[in-house]
């Protein structure tokens, strides 16, 4: 249980990070506002110093020429507005004025604003750069101590090369800090640019699979419906008995169209699909000789022939791809055999591999562009690492050949 206490400490936590968020990002948006600020917080500071004669408490030479201090004063403050863009050149302007700082005895307090820049360059450059501007702000102390000596040398030099110890690791530690965190969030666009190139080629191979299976039965439901109507229409006036039986089975073919297209949009539906969509099974080679009777209706003589047994029960996944072939073979024999034509459909098994062979005697001759026909069956071969041929018979006709392997009996 949050204890009473806790909470107010949680919230002062809690509004001191917003805070620092929003001031960081303030100064991302608009860093010149924060350098103006700072520059003439130091500038005003180092003029208070020198109009106050406060530099006279700790200068080794009080008698330095006002309008020599005044200029030294603006020297170690004013570059400090370039400290973040430009660091080694805001340095190489503040050592000259510090060695002249030291050398003239004034010993002004602004050449503490040094630091800051060894901060910046700890932040922004390399290590030897760093190394460079170390040294670099060393040598207007050692002129301080060789022409005004105060006591033991290191009590005036230890102290100002801590000082620069301590400003330069916490300006690495800081650096490091941001490098970790552009990395992390470098690494967090990274994983969602390829989490949104999955997403896509996932619904993309959704869409495939979808327009795949829309096109099989759809367009084999409409292809039969096609023949027994026309079947139909020539029987209406010789036959009126075959033409109701043609009329009742163009209506059995169309419910199962229209169950069939249910069961796809259920798929694409957002909500949970019902209980006749979650229970209504994919064809198998079990319902082969369905769709076959229902090819003949149609109006084509298909003879199917098996040869062989599997070593072990064909997957699901293989039995559909099978059928949804012979199904659009026979669909495009159907629509393109023309009349009088035959249809041959051999199931043969053997240890490693189940070939399908779907052969008719009609026209033959070339498919026919922007369909889906071939392209699906092809797709669906190679998913299970098969392969397919299909093209015109030298003596008329059309054949298709799938060969799907079989996986191995397990021990």
């Amino acid at each position: 249980m949050t204890s009473e206490a806790g909470e107010p400490e949680s919230r002062i936590s809690q509004f001191q990070h917003r805070s620092t968020r929003r001031v960081r990002a303030f100064d991302r948006r608009r860093p010149l506002v924060w350098d103006l600020v700072l520059t003439g917080f130091c500038v005003i500071a180092a003029v208070i110093d020198y109009a106050g004669d406060g530099w006279k408490n700790i200068a080794a030479d009080t008698h330095v020429p006002g309008p020599l201090v005044l200029l030294l004063s603006l020297a170690l403050s004013v570059p400090m507005l370039w400290r973040r863009s430009h660091p080694m050149a805001v340095l190489s302007v503040l050592v000259p004025a510090g060695i002249v700082n030291s050398a003239t005895g004034a010993l002004l307090q602004a050449a503490l604003l040094q630091l800051f820049v060894v901060f910046n360059v700890a932040l922004r450059a390399r290590m030897r750069t760093l190394v460079l501007a170390c040294a670099l702000t060393m040598i207007p102390v050692v002129v301080a101590v060789v022409r005004f000596p105060r006591g033991s040398w290191d009590a005036q030099v230890v102290p100002q090369f801590w000082a620069l110890a301590l400003v330069s690791a916490f300006g690495i530690a800081l650096r490091s800090r941001q490098d970790y965190t552009n990395s992390l969030v470098e690494r967090a666009r990274r994983l969602e640019v390829e989490r949104d190139q999955q997403a896509q080629l996932a619904a993309a191979a959704e869409r495939a699979r979808i327009a795949r299976e829309m096109h099989d039965i759809i367009g084999h439901n409409l292809s039969v419906i096609t023949g027994l109507a026309d079947g139909g229409s020539y029987a209406a006036a010789r036959n009126p008995e075959r033409a109701g039986q043609a009329l009742t089975a163009i209506a059995t073919t169309s419910r199962q169209a229209l169950t069939e297209l249910r069961r796809l949009l259920d798929v694409l539906r957002e909500e949970a699909p019902s209980t006749e969509t979650e229970l209504s099974p994919q064809p198998a080679l079990g319902d082969v000789d369905a769709l076959i009777d229902g090819v003949r209706t149609a109006g084509l003589a298909v003879r199917l022939t098996h040869s062989g047994a599997p070593p072990a029960p064909l997957p699901p996944g293989t039995q559909l791809a099978l059928y949804r072939i012979l199904q659009e073979a026979l669909t495009n024999a159907l629509k393109h055999a023309g009349p009088k034509a035959t249809a041959t459909a051999d199931l043969s098994y053997a240890s490693d591999v189940v070939t399908l062979t779907i052969t008719d005697t009609g026209r033959g001759g070339t498919p026919a562009t922007g369909g889906r026909g071939l392209a699906g069956m092809r797709e669906r071969t190679s998913l299970y690492s098969g392969t397919l041929e299909a093209g015109p018979q030298p003596t008329g006709g059309w054949r298709v050949t799938a060969r799907l392997p079989v996986p191995s009996p397990r021990p």
